[in-house]
């Protein structure tokens, strides 16, 4: 895999064009740039960039005003550059989403390792969050098979190993999941009114 597609934000251009040399010297692929961060928006819904490293103070929408509203709707990373390191600052970073905070005057040095870790942590969070997903929907199936479960217990007059072995055998028959056998359970149970 090549190295990352960056999108860089910065209303000074001078700084623009000093970090896209560094940048494809080092291989990346600079895919985008703005210089406010409404332009920012536009650029990153545009071109979808694996990073985007965006300047903090801007004309017209700073920098994590157009981060917060770029990372809730395409969950792109980005890596913040400053002039300031002022505490509060660093408050309203973490809580727009920003994965990762440079002190301009930036190095080749400094740009390059803050890129790497910034991607490095963006994939550990998207498999967190697939993750999540995951469970969440394996938990989903378990309450429904439960309550399916249930159901027989209640109505047929069944033990749990049962009824378990019962919506088994149903789905085996069926060749259907044991969650979708227990929703055809509970929505034939809804229709009969019981």
């Amino acid at each position: 895999m090549g190295k990352a597609r960056i999108m860089l934000v910065d209303d000074e251009s001078v700084l623009r064009i000093d970090m896209r040399e560094m940048l494809l010297l080092e291989g990346y692929d600079v895919v985008a740039e703005a210089s406010n961060g409404e332009a920012a928006i536009e650029q990153a819904f545009a071109h979808r960039p694996d990073l985007i490293i965006m300047d903090v103070k801007m004309p017209h929408m700073d920098g994590l005003t157009a981060g917060r509203i770029i990372y809730q709707k395409t969950r792109i990373p980005i890596l913040v550059l400053t002039a300031y390191h002022q505490s509060q600052l660093i408050d309203d970073a973490k809580a727009a989403g920003i994965i990762g905070y440079l002190v301009k005057p930036v190095t080749e040095a400094d740009l390059v390792p803050a890129i790497e870790m910034a991607l490095a942590q963006a994939e550990r969070l998207r498999c967190l969050t697939e993750e999540k997903c995951v469970l969440e929907a394996q938990l989903q199936e378990r309450k429904l098979i439960e309550r399916a479960k249930g159901l027989l217990m209640q109505q047929q007059g069944l033990n749990e190993a049962e009824a378990y072995q019962r919506m088994r055998r149903q789905a085996m028959n069926r060749q259907m999941t044991l969650a979708s056998t227990a929703m055809t359970i509970l929505n034939e149970c809804q229709v009969d009114g019981r």
